[in-house]
């Protein structure tokens, strides 16, 4: 009889720790860990993990502990795809990434038919413009961050040479300028193209060079912005480098070394600014290194996930999702997104940003500008 009443009294534990396992908010991380966007997908991973940790820490969601799994696309869309997939056939109640908008514009497609709120990273215009109700930036998209950089660039150059990546991310962001600067007195006076993961700049800076325009603007990948910055030096150029977030993150800074100083970009997310201390500082305890705007991407993210859960007051993947669109979130009620952030109908963010100039080594703020506005508060 002992022996059938500690039986019962075991049964009872097992399964009361498999519902609470069952009960966990259980949510994918599908990010680049290898390949071309290994950097990207490494930070972006690290600063999911880091709000899991510390919203964990603090008692959860709704009283529900968070549970991640880290899945590698290796940089390729078809990969990202196969993972989202998975991820909704196993019931996550959200998905982070991928980083890269090639991977994303081909896997969103899982995470809508799984109607799985997404997260991603992916800049590229085209991501929101599918019309994709469960579909998220967590930083800011081309349409929203290209007219301020152009304004920026307006202010600078008469005339400008363009370098880019030849895919989804780079082409998106080429065209939007294309159109801004259209009629504006400032003219794109060299188109040039390069490769995903490409390691030779020479010929690109060179044809930048001939051009003599007033500034070159670098659109690249995290490793590519950093070889180009380094081939610039290289070859005397000195006109404005002027570029986007990712030119001057904090991983480009320490490729490129000395070649990245004097570089200015505008930027959505970055270390350096006075609202995003703290979390910088975390992070390096954290992982021994510094965190880029892919790291912040991912924590703030995870944080805004919460805030939309908490908004809609129990835990389903379409009230979550309802709860973001055209919503407005404040830093100072849910401290770990850190910035004061709106969503607009298709999943665009809007927020401050910064114009940043590297200095010494720190891409130093230079001017904060204000949101937008495309959301009413």
């Amino acid at each position: 009889m002992k022996y059938t009443l500690k039986t019962i009294a075991l049964a009872t534990v097992l399964a009361t720790a498999g519902l609470a396992q069952a009960q966990d908010i259980k949510i994918a991380n599908i990010v680049e860990l290898s390949g071309p966007g290994t950097t990207a997908g490494t930070l972006f991973k690290n600063g999911v993990e880091l709000a899991v940790k510390e919203i964990n820490a603090a008692g959860g969601i709704l009283g529900r502990r968070i549970s991640v799994t880290n899945e590698d696309t290796q940089t390729n869309p078809g990969v990202a795809k196969g993972l989202t997939q998975k991820a909704v056939d196993n019931d996550v109640f959200a998905i982070f990434g991928p980083v890269y908008s090639g991977s994303i514009m081909v896997s969103m497609a899982e995470s809508r038919r799984g109607e799985v709120p997404n997260f991603t990273g992916g800049e590229a215009a085209a991501v929101t413009q599918q019309g994709n109700p469960y579909v998220f930036r967590t930083a800011f998209g081309q349409s929203i961050s290209f007219p301020k950089l152009a304004t920026f660039i307006r202010s600078k150059a008469k005339t400008v040479a363009v370098i880019y990546v030849n895919n989804d991310f780079g082409k998106g962001g080429r065209d939007t300028l294309t159109k801004l600067l259209e009629g504006s007195g400032t003219r794109i006076v060299a188109d040039i193209s390069t490769d995903a993961g490409q390691v030779d700049f020479s010929a690109a800076v060179l044809r930048a060079k001939q051009t003599d325009a007033d500034a070159i603007f670098v659109y690249t990948n995290e490793e590519e912005s950093a070889r180009a910055l380094r081939e610039l030096r290289k070859q005397g150029v000195r006109k404005l480098i002027i570029g986007e977030t990712t030119l001057t993150g904090q991983k480009v800074i320490e490729l490129a070394g000395e070649a990245a100083n004097g570089a200015q970009a505008h930027v959505g997310l970055t270390i350096d600014a006075p609202q995003i201390r703290a979390f910088g500082a975390k992070y390096k305890a954290e992982y021994k290194s510094d965190s880029d705007h892919n790291g912040i991407k991912g924590y703030t993210g995870v944080y805004v996930l919460k805030a939309a859960i908490e908004k809609a007051g129990r835990l389903d993947r379409k009230a979550t999702a309802a709860a973001l669109r055209n919503s407005c979130f404040s830093a100072k009620q849910h401290p770990g997104i850190l910035m004061d952030v709106c969503f607009d109908d298709k999943g665009d963010l809007d927020r401050e940003s910064f114009l940043v100039e590297v200095k010494n080594g720190r891409a130093e703020v230079v001017a904060t500008l204000p949101p937008a506005g495309l959301v009413k508060r």
